[in-house]
């Protein structure tokens, strides 16, 4: 199956219809913790999937890490035959990031190749077979070696599968995934102690599959002494969903995670979008455009600030492609935003994110001089007071005009600086 085809909603028509309604979701406001104050925003902030990395292609606009999936450079791509491995699409992915400057490298180390897998369900992404555990502990083992070994130094970190509680991508039970999860752990630490052992993502939008699996997986991961170094999650909302709603999605991971005593790691969401199609006919294709696309991509990244998430990886950047509710290529306005945004708070000093109503004012300083962005999360233009007076302000297409007054009328992202 062509990866322009509609993957993610196959995947979740496959996975379950319950969606995450009336379960008492939290605000933003209310998540476990905000980044901390002081942090200096680092460009791996900003992560990226790139269709056809893997034959050279590669974004016109810049960010901090790449995470390697939909790549053709899964387990099951790679060792299709047991013991022959075919490093070509991985090794050209992994040339193509760093001569782009981007040394920081996810990469998913799932998809049981057809000859080691236990289910070999046709529906399985990203081929046949690839969403079953392997038959033998021992074949995953040789992978994980294989890869970290040949790449030591060069990938930086691990993820041992995706959307580990989606029957599509797996149909192990949480020990299953608790067990490939610590075997990974040991031998990456083993082979390259300062990779980074990212936790199996889970998705977050369909609540029976997340309810049912992930705190089952904590419990077992517990039992292992927690070996990984970073949590990951999913939090495309529903196709109709917005910025909070995804918001509140990552609330309920974060307090997931707190209720089964898991220990305080960075949090990283590793796949993010809007209006994503599936399942049934109440999540439409929604196609998000113009302005709005602009100020929700930006909102997603600083959102991620006020939630504690370290690192958001978008999905992604490709040719125009209808599944997705926010295209990301050149010249688009999420392409725009995404890119100024980076501008604007890279390499600052986050000074927090006060909300007071639905307005919202994150404070940066950056070469000694203090800046806001101010957006609102009502999703629609309204006046947000300044505490200081500031001369001009700046879009997310990179225009700026002078401010006379102290409160400026906007519904996203703009920042306020002399």
């Amino acid at each position: 199956m062509s990866l322009r085809t509609p993957l993610r909603a196959l995947a979740l028509i496959a996975a379950s219809a319950t969606l995450l309604t009336g379960i008492g979701l939290a605000s933003p406001a209310q998540a476990v913790s905000q980044t901390p104050k002081g942090t200096v925003i680092d460009d791996s902030l900003f992560g990226m999937h790139v269709y056809n990395a893997e034959v050279g292609e590669w974004p016109t606009i810049g960010f901090g890490t790449l995470r390697l999936w939909d790549n053709k450079t899964s387990w099951a791509n790679i060792e299709r035959t047991q013991g022959v491995f075919d490093w070509t699409a991985l090794d050209t992915a992994v040339a193509t990031s760093k001569a782009h400057g981007v040394n920081d490298i996810l990469m998913v180390l799932a998809g049981t190749p057809a000859w080691a897998t236990d289910d070999p369900s046709p529906t399985a992404l990203p081929q046949p077979g690839a969403a079953g555990m392997p038959r033998e502990m021992a074949w995953w083992d040789n992978w994980v070696t294989q890869v970290v070994t040949r790449y030591k130094g060069k990938i930086t970190a691990y993820q041992p599968w995706n959307e580990a509680n989606l029957a599509t991508f797996s149909t192990g039970s949480p020990q299953d995934m608790a067990d490939l999860t610590k075997h990974a752990y040991d031998i990456i630490k083993r082979i390259d102690p300062s990779a980074i052992v990212v936790a199996p993502s889970t998705g977050t939008r369909l609540g029976g599959p997340f309810q049912k699996f992930y705190p089952k997986y904590l419990a077992a991961l517990k039992a292992y002494d927690w070996p990984v170094d970073v949590w990951a999650a999913h939090t495309y909302p529903a196709s109709l969903g917005t910025p909070v709603d995804r918001a509140k999605l990552a609330t309920l991971w974060e307090n997931t995670l707190a209720a089964a005593g898991a220990p305080k790691k960075p949090l990283w969401d590793t796949e993010n979008n809007f209006g994503l199609k599936g399942p049934g006919p109440q999540n439409p294709d929604v196609d998000i455009e113009g302005t709005k696309a602009a100020d929700w991509v930006a909102r997603t990244y600083l959102d991620a600030l006020r939630l504690n998430i370290s690192r958001v990886y978008w999905y992604r950047w490709e040719p125009y492609n209808d599944l997705w509710g926010i295209q990301m290529y050149n010249n688009t306005p999420g392409a725009a935003s995404y890119q100024t945004l980076q501008k604007w708070i890279v390499g600052a000093t986050f000074n927090g994110c006060p909300t007071k109503g639905t307005n919202v004012t994150c404070n940066f300083t950056k070469g000694g001089r203090k800046f806001q962005v101010v957006y609102t999360d009502s999703g629609s233009k309204k006046p947000i007071k300044l505490n200081a007076s500031y001369s001009q302000v700046c879009s997310l297409d990179g225009t700026c005009k002078p401010l006379g007054a102290k409160s400026v009328k906007t519904a996203g992202p703009v920042l306020v600086t002399n």
